[in-house]
Formats: C-alpha cells, sequence, structure tokens
C-alpha cells in the first residue's frame, strides 16, 4: 500500500486523514498527528536524509513583455535567481523545468534571445539541467530551435540517477500527430502521439528501477479538459500497468494540484510567472529518501508534499 501525505514544512504536526483507492492522504493542518501503521512523526520526515535532491520549477514564462493580467514576464528571471539562492543551500543532483520556460513573442530571434537569457540563469542549478517543452516555449519556435538553443538533443527521453528512472515526455503534439511550431497550433490541442507511447511502454518494461514521469500538459484530468492531455487515460493506463511509476510532476495549470489516480500521485506544481514581488514566487524542491520516500518541498505559493511508499 501507498502511503501518500501532502506536508506543510511550517507545520510540525499532521491532522486531517482522507483514505483514497489504493493510498492514503494526509492533509497538513493544525491539529495533532494522525496515527496509524504507516504514519511517521513530522520529526521523523525531516530527520530523513536525501539520497537525490531535484531542483524543480515550472510556467517561468520569460519574456520582456509588460505584464498581462496576473503574469508579470519580466520578473521572472529574478524570481529564478532567488530560486536558485535558495537550492544554492544544499546539493542539488539535477534541475528539471516542467515548461512554458518562456513566453513567445511571435519572433524567433526574440524567442532565442530570452531562451539563451533565462537559460544562463537555469545554467546555474545542479549538475545538469532538464528542460520539458511547454506550449509557449514551442509556439513562435520549432522544437529543433528551442533544443538546439538550450543544448538538449531530445524532447522526450529518460535516465537514471542513484537507482531511480526519469523519464521526459513531450505532448506538445496535435491530435493529428504534427508537433508544434511556428503558431500552427492550440494550447488545447495537445496528445502524445502513438511512436511516443510505444516508447514510453517499452522504456518502463526495461527498466528495473522505480520510476518519477515529468511533463508539462496534465495527465490527471479528463480527456476533453482544456488542461489536459488528450489521450491521458491512454497514458495514465501504460504508467499504472507498468507497476514502476511512483510519481508524476507536471506543469501548464497555474493554480496547481494534486490529485491521486489508480495509485499513482500526480503532482501539478502552481506557476513561477503568477504574481508581482518576490513574494509571489514559486518553486520547489524534491527529496528522494533512501527509504524510497519521496518530500516535494515547497517554496512561497507552492504547496509541500510527503509521499511515504510501503511495499
Amino acid at each position: 500500500m501507498d502511503t501518500i501525505r501532502r506536508f506543510d514544512e511550517n507545520i510540525a504536526e499532521l491532522s486531517r486523514r482522507v483514505f483514497l483507492s489504493q493510498s492514503t492522504l494526509f492533509l497538513a493542518g493544525a491539529g495533532g498527528l494522525s496515527t496509524g501503521a504507516f504514519a511517521l512523526s513530522a520529526n521523523e520526515l525531516l530527520e530523513e536524509e536525501p539520497v537525490l535532491r531535484i531542483a524543480l520549477l515550472t510556467d517561468v514564462h520569460h519574456a520582456d513583455q509588460a505584464e498581462r493580467g496576473n503574469r508579470y514576464y519580466r520578473e521572472s528571471l529574478d524570481k529564478l535567481t532567488v530560486a536558485a539562492d535558495e537550492w544554492g543551500k544544499t546539493p542539488i543532483d539535477f534541475a528539471v523545468e516542467l515548461g512554458d520556460y518562456i513566453d513567445s513573442a511571435g519572433n524567433a530571434d526574440t524567442d532565442k534571445k530570452a531562451l539563451r537569457t533565462i537559460s544562463a540563469a537555469y545554467a546555474k542549478i545542479g549538475k545538469r539541467q532538464h528542460y520539458v517543452l511547454g506550449n509557449h516555449c514551442v509556439d513562435t519556435l520549432t522544437k529543433e530551435e528551442f533544443l538546439g538553443t538550450v543544448g538538449q538533443e531530445k524532447s522526450y527521453y529518460s535516465f537514471d540517477s542513484k537507482n531511480w528512472h526519469f523519464i521526459l515526455l513531450d505532448a506538445c503534439f496535435r491530435q493529428d500527430g504534427v508537433p508544434y511550431g511556428r503558431h500552427n497550433a492550440g494550447w488545447t490541442d495537445t496528445k502524445i502521439p502513438d511512436a511516443e507511447l510505444e516508447w514510453l511502454r517499452a522504456d518502463l518494461e526495461a527498466t528495473k528501477l522505480p520510476s518519477i514521469i515529468f511533463l508539462h500538459q496534465r495527465l490527471d484530468l479528463a480527456n476533453q479538459h482544456d488542461y489536459s492531455v488528450k489521450n491521458a487515460d491512454q497514458v495514465r493506463s501504460i504508467l499504472e500497468h507498468s507497476k514502476k511509476v511512483r510519481l508524476v510532476l507536471q506543469g501548464h495549470d497555474h493554480k496547481g494540484d494534486f490529485k491521486e489516480i489508480g495509485g499513482i500521485p500526480y503532482c501539478t506544481l502552481s506557476a513561477m510567472v503568477e504574481g508581482t514581488g518576490r513574494s509571489n514566487n514559486s518553486f520547489a524542491r524534491l527529496d528522494i529518501m533512501k527509504n524510497m520516500n519521496l518530500r516535494l518541498h515547497g517554496f512561497f505559493k507552492q504547496e509541500s508534499y510527503t509521499m511515504s511508499v510501503n511495499t
């Protein structure tokens, strides 16, 4: 059985316990500690030493543009600098940005300049940086242009680190299979194509390691939802069948969210671009523990969660 706990670092006790089909979700509160066969105290959680730390951010939307609505594009660079300073307090193994890294200005040269500027700050984080494609990343730019500018070979791939398996997915394809680029797609027209699904299935079959998935668009909503991958049910089926996926991390939906489906937690991180000033920042660090517990430390507006796995 999996035990999934949402953990607020500012509160030393956990309260309300909600039972899910294959897991238990603990929501942070001001009450007493919920007890049970799988309960860990807050002190025990804090004392665990991570074997791997991952810096996480999403929806930076960096651009030299005036604010629009609650999106403050020009402030994202400063917010990322704040995040880098915070991540620098502990060793980071690698960093993953979950898409919409830039906000398209409608001009390829301008977008490449913005991409180079924000990537210079991102490059200071951890030993390696990974880029998930978001719809804004490849609105004007082609995928080849984006990836060539940041120095990443592929838009979807996997790698291993410290006995964990990590998979980056690319859902920036229209439902007819055409990849995004040059203003050829609407943001709600998104799908993981058959070839990528087959690759994903084979990749999970080949690994013996517990796995974590990264992508931009959401997999935990109904197919027809605006923020959802339009074949999300197919993707979830592959993940559940593998019995190896411990967590899915995604962005796109700026407010953030947390769901559990089929025994797998889906964490939607909140957007860095939303709101003005450093206090409206949002980013996270995922700590992977020796006992396979996963602890997501949220900073500023990003909530925190702890997922405890008992096998």
